[in-house]
């Protein structure tokens, strides 16, 4: 084995690559105040962000989920690697060689799967483009100029070529240094009767990237008559290709998207092309499957789901295309953004179309301009003969039964009232009421999912697990790590804002919070926290690199549910305005003064419940304690923070 990796190219490689460079490449971040940026949390389905970086700290911390940590969690989390394939991963992109304990580099048929697959993957990439200038491609380079795509067209894409021959990629990489198992793991090769072979063969080229720029995978197009395959095959399921899960395009596109918080879903490759090189550089396309829950949680996270946020589909008016949006119309809810239907004229889809009217008719064809429901739903009412009673009644029924799947109640009615005037109902209250009633029984029956269970969770909401941003207290459920956060507690409240002092501020509260006993707090996972930072080597620490301070807290927590504390007390935002030395004092005093106070009901508990069976020589010790006691806490009303 090539060993552990030295830390110290560990904390270079925290240092070289910063938190919100590489959040941003999974999900749009805005501003949270503070120095810190918000978003859409990537590890669980929220509607408004929860999910915050500190971009001075190197951390994340979901208030809803309670995920946290520094980059190399996150891309631990988001991307599924163990902890050496992900520094890896990240000192290849700040350009850092790394060092191994037990000498020596790392030998690259050592390294973690995910990191060879991608490899394999850029390796062939690299293969596809250079094939496509040999004298076997000119029918690719045909086919991609009968569709409006020159050479510089191709080469930002990166489309290549893959040759007609069994194994010439297959050879290519076991040059490089692949083996034959890595090969038919990642897809770009299959078993053959004498070992592995090519699984791409006389096709033309599209790599498929992750929302990191990675790429994952393949789509090929046939160009031959004496190829029986199917017109397009794609990269099979593998450890870092799930075709649910990868937009094509989405790495080209996803600045355009977050910044113009609009996305245009069209169905092929070469229609991505097309847009893209009309101006319209908000285009992606799924990968041989139905848009779906997946695609909808990678946009959701570029567009922020703010209110003017738009997502047009380019379905074709055929049928195919009819059922594609009646699906998309099914998750249209998931989205905050508004959604649209766009068919070219007879039927052209957008590559088609910018072959036959050039590029200004494909920007003026993503103009939102027919709401996908109203798209949906005309074609369901469509279907039937409405100037009959009975055909009426059979197209109300059927569409009304899709719009009460609309979970909100105001949209709900909005859109039956709309459903009337497509049916012919001039009763627009029935529609409403009948509308109403399905979804009545859709929820009685648990056929909806009406209701959403995250409804409320991130900072401040009725269902954050710690009460969330102590701007608006709540009493927490029990964490496992201890009782109950109480927020409306001014002792848990004090104790809260100490700990984010000595975590994000150690300077102000440091050398008194290290003379501060895990004791001296009420709340068992804020005892815990103190209990970190003490074997991290206390808040004194901080006062260098405040990174590696934060480090040494995290590495000291016992558990994920300690550590997860951690994060979240590190990002979070201070209850007062203005965090001077001034602010830090009171809070040093109010949480010893508490210690002190219950110090003294202790020990006077103690001698009322023994009476007079104390000994003298105990009861003259008790009673000196609390004179010292009440004293002690006498100067630090009087005092404040002078007397610590």
């Amino acid at each position: 084995m090539a060993g552990r990796i030295n830390d110290d190219d560990v904390k270079a490689v925290r240092d070289a690559v910063p938190i919100d460079s590489v959040v941003s490449e999974y999900l749009q971040l805005r501003s949270a105040g503070g120095g810190n940026l918000k978003g859409l949390c990537p590890f669980h389905d929220e509607k408004s962000p929860s999910f915050q970086v500190s971009p001075g700290k190197g951390l994340f911390h979901c208030f809803g989920c309670q995920e946290g940590g520094d980059t190399i969690a996150f891309v631990m989390k988001i991307d599924h690697l163990s902890f050496s394939e992900t520094v890896e991963r990240l000192a290849a992109k700040a350009g850092i060689t790394l060092r191994y304990e037990e000498g020596g580099y790392n030998p690259s048929h050592q390294r973690g799967e995910r990191i060879r697959l991608i490899e394999a993957h850029q390796a062939a990439a690299d293969f596809y483009v250079r094939a496509l200038e040999s004298p076997e491609a000119e029918i690719g380079r045909k086919f991609l100029a009968e569709r409006g795509f020159d050479q510089d067209a191709a080469t930002h894409f990166r489309v290549g070529y893959s040759p007609a021959g069994w194994d010439h990629l297959t050879r290519y990489l076991r040059g490089k240094g692949f083996s034959d198992k890595e090969l038919i793991t990642s897809g770009l090769s299959q078993d053959g009767r004498r070992g592995p072979i090519d699984r791409f063969r006389g096709r033309l080229m599209w790599p498929i990237s992750d929302t990191a720029g990675e790429i994952v995978g393949f789509g090929a197009r046939k160009l031959r008559d004496d190829d029986n395959g199917p017109k397009y095959l794609n990269t099979p399921e593998t450890p870092i290709y799930k075709k649910s899960q990868v937009l094509y395009g989405i790495d080209l596109a996803k600045k355009d998207i977050a910044k113009a918080s609009r996305a245009v879903v069209v169905e092929g490759y070469t229609d991505v092309m097309a847009c893209h090189l009309a101006g319209v550089t908000t285009a992606i396309a799924t990968c041989g499957t139905a848009f779906g829950n997946d695609h909808i949680k990678i946009l959701r996270r570029l567009l922020m789901d703010n209110g003017s946020a738009r997502v047009i589909f380019t379905f074709d008016g055929d049928s195919a295309g009819q059922k594609a949006a009646l699906r998309a119309f099914e998750d249209d809810q998931k989205f905050a953004a508004e959604t649209y239907i766009a068919i070219a004229p007879d039927n052209m889809d957008p590559c088609d179309l910018r072959l036959a009217k050039g590029d200004d008719a494909v920007r003026d064809l993503v103009e939102p301009r027919t709401p996908l429901f109203e798209f949906a739903l005309r074609q369901i009412v469509g279907r039937y003969d409405l100037e009959t009673p009975a055909g009426r009644a059979a197209a109300l029924d059927e569409a009304a039964a899709v719009v009460a799947k609309i979970k909100t109640s105001s949209v709900q009615r909005e859109v039956a009232v709309q459903l009337a005037g497509f049916v012919g109902i001039l009763d627009q209250e029935f529609v409403v009421r009948r509308v109403a009633q399905l979804a009545r029984w859709a929820r009685d029956k648990g056929g909806d999912g009406r209701g959403d269970p995250r409804r409320g969770r991130g900072p401040g909401g009725p269902q954050d697990r710690r009460g969330g941003t102590p701007q608006q207290p709540v009493q927490a459920p029990a964490a496992p790590s201890g009782p109950a956060l109480n927020l409306r507690s001014p002792a848990h409240r004090t104790e809260r804002e100490l700990l984010k002092l000595a975590l994000q501020k150690p300077a102000l509260v440091s050398p008194a919070f290290d003379a501060y006993g895990a004791d001296e707090f009420t709340a068992p996972p804020y005892a815990a926290v103190r209990q970190c930072i003490a074997e991290a080597g206390g808040a004194e620490r901080g006062l260098g690199d405040n990174r590696e301070y934060l480090v040494a807290v995290m590495d000291a927590a016992p558990n994920n549910t300690v550590r997860s504390l951690v994060t979240e007390l590190a990002v979070e935002v201070f209850m007062g305005r203005t965090i001077d030395e001034t602010y830090a004092g009171m809070q040093l005093v109010h949480v010893r003064l508490r210690a002190v106070d219950r110090r003294i009901n202790e020990v006077q508990g103690s001698l009322a419940r023994l009476g007079s069976n104390v000994a003298p020589d105990d009861l003259a010790a008790a009673q000196n304690e609390v004179w010292v006691l009440q004293q002690y806490a006498q100067s630090l009303r009087a005092k404040g923070a002078d007397a610590l």
